[in-house]
């Protein structure tokens, strides 16, 4: 399943390294495992947390194309798998 972000569809299983500002140990997994981690940490932690692609998307209104998802986006990408039931205690439709 690809996501589409912004012009670029990323897809669940790329690589990604979830990261924060306060420098703990990173995550290396994928892209479903980073939102995931992301969802379950607190307010203040989701906002020093980024994630790192392996591969850059580009960027609507933007010249480069860019390496990091940001946490409003990562926040996106948390609510799409809490939709999709993913996440624990979610509840799975079918």
């Amino acid at each position: 399943m690809a996501i589409d972000l912004t012009s670029t569809a990323i897809n669940w299983d790329d690589q990604a390294t979830l990261i924060d500002l306060d420098g703990s140990a990173p995550l290396i997994g994928t892209l479903r495992d980073c939102v995931r981690h992301f969802a379950a940490f607190k307010a203040g932690v989701q906002a020093d947390a980024r994630v790192l692609l392996t591969k850059p998307v580009f960027r609507a209104g933007r010249k480069t194309r860019t390496w990091v998802l940001n946490p409003d986006e990562l926040a996106r990408l948390a609510e799409i798998v809490a939709a999709g039931g993913d996440l624990p205690g979610a509840t799975q439709d079918g």
